[in-house]
């Protein structure tokens, strides 16, 4: 018994092992979700939301809107791809959300993104601080930032020893990726995924020719909006007290990289 023990643990060593990766940034992380799988199981869910928001009349039909979020979010994924070329067959699209009192946005693995007109509603946002924005959030995707959540809610629902065994069967973990893609849905990234979305993010929109300092304006924006309760964008970006510090020093590193002259935007969907 105690030798199979030992096999176990050495199997389970041997698969956590052989599914660690390195992020953008260096970064050590456990994936027992492949980019892969991540980006179809996101794929699955984006219909079935966006589906569900067309249902309840909260897809917005504003052209003016519309064409700001395409031009804006355009230039930053066109300096995604540029950096990311494994990033150029993505389906980019833009679900504009039709909920006025909501200050959020996010982005799946894949480039399938919401926007909420809450945002603008509440915040008044200037065009870099919307870019900054939709910089983050698009480097959650670029990072694999959901792969590595969905890897975490496998890991807890399932237990380290079952996810370890999973690793050898990749049909039993496509069977469990749906769950754990909704699950991963409503999670927030971890802090070091915020300070990592923060700083590919300043370079994105600093590269597509918006200004990194409006990361600080906008922060500062979202903590007044906030007032007694909570914008639901910081109920699921854990914002460490030190945060716009930390984009403080970053910005000025950032703004060397400013561009002025550029091509046309990268084509983004924009529904409805």
């Amino acid at each position: 018994m105690k030798k199979l023990s030992t096999y176990l643990l050495v199997v389970l060593f041997a698969a956590v092992l052989g599914a660690c990766t390195t992020s953008p940034t260096g970064r050590s992380r456990l994936l027992l979700i492949s980019p892969q799988d991540a980006i179809v199981e996101s794929q699955k869910a984006y219909v079935a939301t966006v589906r569900k928001l067309n249902q309840e009349n909260k897809l917005l039909d504003d052209p003016v809107l519309a064409d700001r979020v395409r031009v804006i979010t355009g230039r930053l994924v066109a300096e995604a791809i540029a950096k990311y070329p494994h990033s150029a067959g993505w389906q980019w699209s833009v679900a504009l959300i039709d909920e006025p009192e909501t200050i959020n946005a996010w982005c799946m693995a894949g480039g399938r993104m919401a926007v909420y007109n809450g945002l603008f509603e509440k915040l008044g946002l200037t065009d870099a601080e919307f870019a900054q924005i939709m910089g983050h959030e698009i480097s959650h995707a670029l990072a694999d930032h959901t792969a590595e959540r969905m890897s975490v809610a496998l890991a807890t629902q399932t237990g380290l020893a079952v996810a370890g065994t999973l690793l050898t069967n990749n049909s039993a973990i496509l069977d469990n990726a749906a769950l754990a893609a909704n699950l991963a849905i409503g999670l927030p990234n971890s802090r070091i995924a915020e300070i990592e979305a923060d700083q590919i993010g300043l370079e994105l929109a600093s590269r597509a020719g918006y200004d990194p300092l409006a990361a600080i304006s906008l922060w500062e924006k979202m903590k007044q909006a906030g007032g007694g309760g909570l914008p639901a964008f910081l109920s699921t970006h854990p914002s460490p007290s030190n945060r716009s510090a930390t984009l403080a020093a970053l910005a000025p590193q950032m703004r060397p990289l400013m561009r002025t002259g550029f091509g046309p935007p990268h084509p983004v969907r924009i529904l409805p």
